[in-house]
């Protein structure tokens, strides 16, 4: 039996990271912007975002890889609980979230906020 030859596989771009994938965008919800934050992307080179509630670390550094394009190089997932507030005479509260800190390697550099 003879054997199949192997197809050659099309380079058509040339990415540094895999493409980003819809799960990508799902993980990451939105940036955390406080004068906290700004200081510590600009001094430290850490970006915080508010990602999905069931996300772990993992899927959280795929997705800032494949999303900006940058090398990460540590992932801290913090769980912010949900806080009592009272308004006048009613009770409630504003929900907890999951809140990720990720540092980017020293090379790269992430641009979400224009100052």
């Amino acid at each position: 039996m003879a054997r199949a030859k192997k197809k050659e596989a099309e380079v058509v771009e040339e990415r540094k990271f895999a493409a980003p994938s819809i799960e990508s965008f799902d993980v990451l919800v939105a940036p955390i912007v406080t004068e906290k934050t700004m200081k510590m992307q600009q001094e430290q080179n850490k970006v915080t975002l508010k990602v999905k509630s069931t996300a772990n670390k993992t899927q959280v550094k795929l997705a800032v890889e494949q999303i900006f394009n940058v090398k990460v190089v540590d992932v801290k997932i913090i769980n912010v609980l949900p806080k009592a507030k009272r308004v006048g005479r009613y009770d409630g509260k504003v929900s907890g979230y999951k809140k990720a800190i990720i540092t980017i390697s020293p090379e790269d550099k992430i641009n979400m906020y224009s100052e």
